[in-house]
């Protein structure tokens, strides 16, 4: 009796076997959490895979090419566009094609306009199967995700050309050509006069001795500034161009239409051939006061209407202004009157430039320097006084430079050198205009 109690006292006693037992009863849960851990990876893997079609989809469905962003050009007001949420759609399917292991319960898009903003926002849910978790009545995991991408749309602008087409944009493009007009005329002119009264004008002399002037420089500029238009567009209708001058002839001066404000940039492109230096008959007709920005700006003005927020129907509006700043007119408030008359030749007047930017309408001016003519006493002493001479850049005195920054509305001037052409100017204009109109809007 005493053995037995001492052997049931030793198995009392006896810690031998507890491991085993210990690692049975905690099995279960370690498995679970193993379980656990392989089912919720796989389903990570699979959402982030999800997540990645839906970011695809989001961005692919506003993109510049996009059908929702070609069809939000057309649109004259916001709403949803149901082409951006099929191409959404589409977008996903192909980035998830031969993706298996889930069951889709639904992708979502919502793709739509607000002003010039396109939004396009998916949504996705799924059921991932689970392997191990079964064992604990769970046999999915739903996995969900969200993505959305805006898209800004690119500006509706209209561009009005105005084009100096007087006298004295027929003066040589280069020193060079001033020297060879100078060395070639009796009388050491620099200016292509287009005199119809007489067939040996200077403007047929500087073509047969094929002298560029300015006038021929502005209208290849013009017609490769709608190449450049055409090119940059994102929708054929964005940029609408309209091209202004100061008239056919001396006896017809003031705003006149080369052609009115279209789509159709072929055609402006046509038009602008037709850019020329305008007519007089004979020397000193209309007393030679051909540029008369007193009374062309604000029939400009009349003819530019008012600027919208840069939608298809209400684009915004921009003035292209080349010239080579002097005015000569009838002027009783010039601001440099020739002595014992009305005649006005001066710097413009930025005060009508002012009338168009009060308005919102942006103002861009190319100044084609007035080139120095030393030999010509008209310009020595009417011009020289208030230019600074030849182009130099250290030079910032000469008031016409500085009157026709003032017209410009802020980074909008442009100076054109000798050195430079007005084509590359034209074009830097117009990349800085829908620069500007992307950013500010």
């Amino acid at each position: 009796m005493r053995k037995l109690l001492r052997e049931i006292g030793r198995f009392r006693s006896d810690r031998s076997g507890n491991v085993a037992v210990i690692f049975t009863l905690a099995l279960l849960p370690i498995l679970s959490a193993i379980g656990c851990a392989v089912d919720y990876s796989r389903a990570t893997q699979l959402r982030s895979k999800l997540q990645s079609a839906i970011d695809a989809a989001s961005v692919g469905s506003v993109a510049k090419k996009s059908p929702a962003f070609i069809a939000a050009g057309a649109m004259t007001g916001d709403g949803a566009i149901a082409v951006g949420v099929t191409d959404a759609k589409a977008i996903f399917d192909g980035n998830m094609s031969g993706v298996t292991g889930y069951t889709l319960n639904s992708v979502t898009p919502a793709v739509s306009k607000t002003g010039m903003v396109i939004t396009s926002t998916v949504t996705f849910s799924a059921n991932v199967p689970t392997v191990f978790l079964t064992v604990m009545g769970k046999t999915t995991m739903t996995v969900t995700g969200s993505s959305t991408s805006v898209s800004k749309m690119p500006q509706y602008i209209d561009f009005y050309l105005l084009l100096d087409n007087s006298p004295s944009m027929g003066v040589g493009a280069t020193p060079a050509d001033v020297t060879k007009m100078v060395n070639n005329t009796s009388d050491k002119c620099a200016f292509a006069c287009h005199d119809v009264n007489d067939n040996n004008n200077y403007y047929k002399k500087a073509k047969a001795l094929g002298v560029t002037t300015r006038i021929d420089v502005l209208r290849t500029a013009t017609q490769q500034l709608m190449d450049t238009a055409s090119a940059t567009q994102t929708y054929t209708n964005q940029f609408r161009m309209a091209i202004y001058d100061f008239g056919a002839s001396a006896s017809t001066t003031g705003l006149r239409t080369l052609f009115a404000l279209s789509s159709s940039l072929s055609s402006a492109k046509t038009a602008a051939g037709n850019i020329d230096l305008m007519t007089v008959q004979g020397q000193n007709q209309n007393n030679d006061m051909d540029t008369q920005y007193t009374n062309i700006f604000p029939a400009m003005n009349s003819a530019v209407t008012n600027p919208g927020t840069g939608t298809s129907g209400s684009p915004l509006k921009y003035l292209f202004f080349v010239s080579d700043g002097v005015a000569d007119e009838q002027n009783s408030g010039c601001l440099k009157p020739k002595a014992s008359s009305n005649r006005c030749q001066s710097p413009i007047n930025p005060l009508l430039c002012k009338q168009l930017k009060d308005r919102g309408i942006k103002v861009a001016v190319l100044y084609t320097t007035y080139l120095d003519l030393p030999t010509n006493s008209w310009y020595n002493t009417w011009i020289k006084p208030f230019n600074a001479g030849p182009y130099d850049p250290a030079s910032v005195n000469s008031e016409i430079a500085t009157k026709m920054e003032e017209c410009a509305s802020p980074g909008f001037y442009f100076e054109v050198t000798p050195t430079q052409g007005i084509s590359e100017a034209m074009n830097a204009l117009f990349q800085k205009a829908i620069s500007d109109a992307r950013i500010s809007n």
